[in-house]
């Protein structure tokens, strides 16, 4: 104190340390410390837990109560905080008390609250194990199941024999909700007492002999955890689990449709041999062959009874709200039906992308994998596949990749365009993907390779990074397929690299340079230079590439650049990165010869400068088709721990016999005195239109049998299916159906009348007279149908062979017509560019003329071009052979294009055929049998014969769909079939045009980028003649002539003959006998094949 005194005295009290000292004293005297937000949150924490205690005490009181009410209320609250997420275990002994509770309410409580927390508290649990074994016998069903829902929730081994009892006792149980409950319990057991294996095998046999379909899916899924391997199971009880499908819940129907592929695999024979088989055989065999061998053949696929069962009581499951289910069957159709029925799939996965993003995520996989394998399924659904802004990136990339897939020649040009607008994408992931997508097209549609890689070299002038980087990197994969032909594209991008600033796109640059150092000899030493400048501050990844040019660039051009070399040498060989610093060592040793030089410096040049394969640009779907689709496996493409293999198909069938058929003939007799009438017909339409789905009742009573449910079910939908189809007599329908079994017993064919009988008096049957032959060609199973009358609305060929049929053909054209168009079809991209030029074709039926002829006086402005389709100027006498005289035995064919529009339709190219019977006698019956391709052919009328030495020319109609595609079919005659094709000319597949040169010039405009193919070609002297190009042109394609104001400059017009899509082309003559060639068109495939057919007309003689 006294220092403190004296301190005081010396200090003045009016300084400035004085009124520091005063103040720092006031604010320790005033400052209270506020808490933290830790101590905050840990504060309330044990408030919240103080109160949780006081409430658990409340509710142990109210537990303990005499009350049945109090006891009642504190159950529902628990089970409320239970269902919360709310820990309620310390409430356990509190609750156990209860169990042996008379009150109905709370017992079902606390058995839900013990299987919650019966495996946490397994020492108490036990202590009750007595109540629980008198709950297994309590009159109510609900309160056994729980029993021994609890009961198997104990996980302790001491109780496996009494587990096992209580289970044998469940699935004797009369309540097939407690039989369900057992079921359940076996997968619980088996997980704790793998031993109990052999025993709990025998439960799954009984269990599977139970008709309920509450039963149903839970007892499979136990035999698929215990036993999977044990198909004889399942072999009695295999048409039950069929006809049962429909109605089991949800969740069980996507187990027993996963167990039945896999039963199907090992006990039918494949439905696919007979199409590889005849595929074979067409392409291998020759005619003679064929007539020669006809004993040796192999006996015609017929299809199993019990697997065309499977596949027509799941087909009705493809419209289930529930997506898990419409997979399981998509998946079930894709591994065991025939390839001509898996078309039906493709519309219920399509309408499943209307779903959540994740279901959207798992169907698109499984259609990935699919289109890699079958194209036709999806194409029809092409514009379902079009990314929307919504969608996340992870299912734009799918659906890129779907697209990928699908592409071919006929579709590609509109999917480039869409992937153009792509391009533009703010989403970078996807735009880099999309850039992927369009060099997989040039990779594999070798007709807009050129096309794509303009297109790609045009995006390296984008201002995104990503976009220019990711287009150097599919550049230079599709440069080392071709790349003598594209040394203006490297020394394009060797003066993009100082703008370029991603690694990876500068080392492709780099590597591209250095491959093909020869072919830029200026530029790759100056590249060099630059790349020493920048050196240490490139990535690890460009240096690399740096070492390879300067190494490439020493043995090729040492005179520049030996200096640089060694500069690029020294830099890397201290450089950080010891990768580089290797790299340069070893480049030296190589090089660089001197005393130390191995053997290898020998061979620098040919390990440096080896030829390179070219990448394979591959789908990374491409192997998942080694995965069951479905399933865990197949989306993560990694093997799961439970995944069961799909076997391979048996070459000879194991007897069917095994199969339960006892009951059958007792079920029919029952169902048939039942007498049951149809019900009335319903206003509202089925989500399916197919004409396959009309099925009729006597094959499902012949087939299954086992319950009359799955017949009433087969009743009820041959009534929803027969209402879709258009027109047809019930007397038809009967006979249809009468002559589905010509070889069954006599009782059965009686009962299956009289039955067809009735059902036609009560209902007058809607289905045509395609469908009954479907449906009796379906019930022989000796031939499959694979037309959709959803993709292909065309009534088959058989529909002539029917007698009584009263539908009109004009009614069938006009339904078909109208079938045919959809919102989605009027934003197809042909149509629209069709509209947006009046010509003068035949319109449309849709549009009425009045309404043709506003919309063409509007169109008809002074700014809108006019073209008109005129008659061609040149018609070539050139003619293609079609059958050689002597592999025709005397009939010869020839075919010409007369360039006329086709009488047959406007979207057919008119094609000409001369006969000539060159044999001694006469050829009867000239006519084609079979088509072999997808075109629309339109066919010529039957030859009654041809006389010896005797000519006759007939005419056609085929509808090439704007490609080069061959049209194959069969010319037969009375003896004789053979194999031929028409392939045309791209220069056949348009029709000429006229317009003026400024309407040319602006329709150019419209199409250039990816829509502009150009060459240069070279040109004899006596084809420079302005009259001579024409002539050729003229000769080469059916153009129409455009005047032009220069004498180099020529141009012609045509349009493709199925989509109306301008075809421009200009040849412009230059000095040194060369031209420019340039053709502009929005179908670039065709564009392409033109410009490769004209490339020579003007060099040839």
């Amino acid at each position: 104190m006294e220092v403190h005194a004296v301190l005081l005295k010396k200090v003045n009290i009016t300084s400035p340390i004085q009124s520091v000292l005063d103040v720092a004293d006031n604010l320790q005297l005033s400052l209270s410390p506020e808490p933290t937000a830790e101590e905050i949150g840990l504060n309330c924490g044990e408030q919240r837990s103080s109160e949780l205690i006081l409430g658990n005490e409340d509710l142990k009181q109210m537990l303990e109560s005499n009350k049945d009410s109090s006891k009642l209320e504190a159950m529902k609250r628990i089970v409320g905080m239970i269902s919360a997420g709310k820990n309620a275990s310390e409430l356990f002994p509190a609750v156990v008390k209860n169990v042996a509770s008379k009150n109905l309410e709370i017992k079902k409580l606390v058995y839900v609250y013990l299987v919650r927390y019966a495996e946490e508290q397994q020492d108490l649990a036990l202590l009750s194990i007595a109540t629980f074994q008198r709950g297994l016998k309590d009159p109510n069903q609900l309160i056994r199941a729980s029993a021994l829902r609890v009961l198997s929730s104990i996980r302790v081994p001491i109780i496996v024999p009494i587990m096992m009892l209580a289970i044998k006792e469940a699935a004797a149980d009369l309540s097939p909700y407690v039989r369900k409950t057992a079921a359940h319990a076996i997968q619980k057991l088996y997980s704790l007492d793998p031993e109990q294996k052999e025993m709990l095998i025998e439960v799954i046999e009984k269990l599977l002999k139970d008709k309920s379909t509450l039963v149903a899916g839970s007892v499979v899924m136990a035999f698929e955890e215990v036993c999977p391997d044990r198909i004889d199971l399942i072999h009695k009880n295999y048409r039950k689990l069929c006809n049962l499908l429909v109605d089991v819940e949800e969740w069980g129907q996507v187990v027993i449709i996963h167990m039945l592929t896999r039963y199907a695999r090992t006990q039918f024979v494949s439905p696919w041999t007979e199409d590889e088989d005849e595929n074979a055989n067409n392409f291998y065999e020759s005619d003679d062959e064929e007539n020669e061998k006809p004993a040796d053949r192999k006996r015609p696929y017929t299809m199993d009874p019990d697997h065309r069962l499977l596949l027509k009581n799941t087909k009705p499951l493809l419209q289930s709200r529930n997506a898990a289910v419409v997979v399981a069957v998509a998946q079930l159709y894709w591994h065991l039906a025939p390839k001509s029925e898996t078309s039906m799939i493709a519309k219920s996965l399509v309408r499943l992308l209307r779903s959540h993003r994740e279901v959207q995520y798992i169907v698109l996989q499984n259609i990935a994998t699919m289109s890699i394998q079958r194209k036709g399924l999806f194409e029809p659904f092409l514009k379902s596949f079009y990314v929307r802004s919504t969608d996340p990136t992870m299912i734009k990339i799918l659906k890129l990749e779907i697209m990928t897939n699908l592409a071919t020649e006929t579709n590609i040009s509109t999917l480039l365009r869409e992937f153009q607008t792509y391009v533009k994408s703010q989403d970078k992931q996807f735009a880099a993907a999309t850039i992927q997508a369009i060099g997989r097209c040039a990779t594999n549609i070798s007709a807009v390779t050129d096309t794509c890689l303009n297109g790609l070299v045009y995006l390296l002038s984008n201002r995104d990074d990503v976009v220019v980087a990711e287009s150097v990197v599919v550049i230079k994969n599709l440069l080392q397929t071709q790349s003598s032909q594209h040394s203006e594209i490297i020394k394009h991008m060797a003066k993009l690299l100082e703008k370029i600033t991603v690694p990876m796109a500068r080392a492709s640059i780099l590597w591209l340079i250095g491959e093909y150092c020869e072919r830029v000899p200026k530029i790759a030493p100056d590249v060099l230079r630059k790349m020493a400048k920048s050196f240490t501050n490139e990535d690890d990844l460009v240096k690399l590439q740096i070492l390879n040019l300067a190494a490439k660039l020493y043995l090729t051009n040492s005179k520049q650049t030996k200096l640089l070399t060694q500069y690029i040498l020294n830099l890397g060989k201290y450089d950080q990165n010891y990768d580089i610093r290797d790299r340069t060592r070893f480049v030296r040793q190589l090089i660089v010869p001197n005393e130390k030089s191995g053997a290898l410096s020998k061979y620098a040049k040919r390990i440096f400068l080896a030829q390179k394969p070219a990448p394979v640009l591959e789908s990374p779907f491409k192997d998942r088709d080694r995965f069951q689709l479905g399933t865990l496996s197949h989306t993560l493409n990694a093997k799961a721990s439970a995944y069961l293999e799909l076997s391979d198909w048996p070459e000879v069938a194991p007897d069917p016999s095994v199969r339960n058929v006892e009951v059958a003939e007792a079920t029919k007799t029952w169902t048939t005195s039942l007498g049951k009438p149809k019900k009335e017909k319903e206003a509202a339409d089925k989500f399916y239109s197919s004409e396959e789905e009309d099925e009729e009742d006597d094959e499902s009573a012949a087939s299954s049998g086992e319950e009359s449910s799955s017949e009433e079910d087969s009743d009820d939908q041959e009534d929803s299916n027969s209402e879709e189809s258009e027109s047809s007599s019930s007397s038809e329908g009967d006979k249809s159906s009468r002559e589905k079994y010509p070889k069954k017993g006599k009782k059965d064919r009686n009962e299956s009348e009289s039955e067809d009988e009735k059902n036609g008096n009560s209902l007058q049957s809607d289905s045509s007279s395609s469908s009954s032959s479907k449906e009796s060609s379906e019930s022989d199973s000796s031939s499959e149908s694979g037309e959709d009358s959803e993709s292909e609305p065309e009534a088959p060929r058989n529909v002539a062979k029917s007698k009584k049929a009263e539908v009109k053909p004009a009614k069938e054209k006009k339904a078909a017509r109208k079938k045919d168009v959809s919102l989605l079809d009027l934003d197809d991209f042909n149509d629209v560019s069709t509209l947006s030029t009046p010509v003068a074709l035949s319109t449309p039926g849709i549009l009425s003329p009045s309404l043709i002829s506003d919309l063409q006086g509007l169109s008809l402005s002074t700014s809108s071009p006019v073209i008109n389709i005129c008659m061609p100027s040149f018609v070539p006498s050139k003619s293609h052979e079609l059958l050689h005289r002597m592999s025709g035995k005397g009939l010869s064919a020839q075919y010409h294009f007369p360039r006329q529009p086709c009488i047959f339709g406007a979207q057919m190219v008119s094609v000409q055929i001369i006969f000539n019977n060159s044999s001694d006698k006469e050829i009867e019956d000239i006519h084609i049998e079979e088509k072999k391709s997808d075109l629309n052919l339109h066919l010529f009328s039957p030859i009654d014969s041809l006389e010896p030495e005797g000519s006759i020319t007939v005419s056609m109609g085929i509808d090439f769909c704007d490609s080069t595609q061959t049209a194959s079919f069969q010319l037969c005659t009375k003896e004789d079939k053979f194999s031929v094709g028409i392939q045309p000319p791209p220069g056949e597949l348009l029709s000429p045009v006229t317009m003026s040169e400024t309407d040319f010039k602006k329709e150019q405009a419209k199409l250039t980028g990816m829509n502009e193919s150009s060459s240069t070609i070279t040109v004899s002297p006596h084809n420079s003649i302005p009259q001579v190009v024409v002539q050729k042109f003229l000769a080469a394609a059916n153009f129409g002539v455009v005047p032009s104001g220069q004498d180099n400059v020529h141009r012609f017009a045509a349009k493709t003959v199925h989509s109306g899509s301008l075809m421009l082309v200009t040849v412009e003559l230059k000095e040194g006998s060369t031209a420019q060639l340039i053709i502009n068109t929005e179908k670039t495939v065709i564009g392409s094949v033109l410009l490769r057919e004209l490339k020579p007309v003007l060099s040839q003689g």
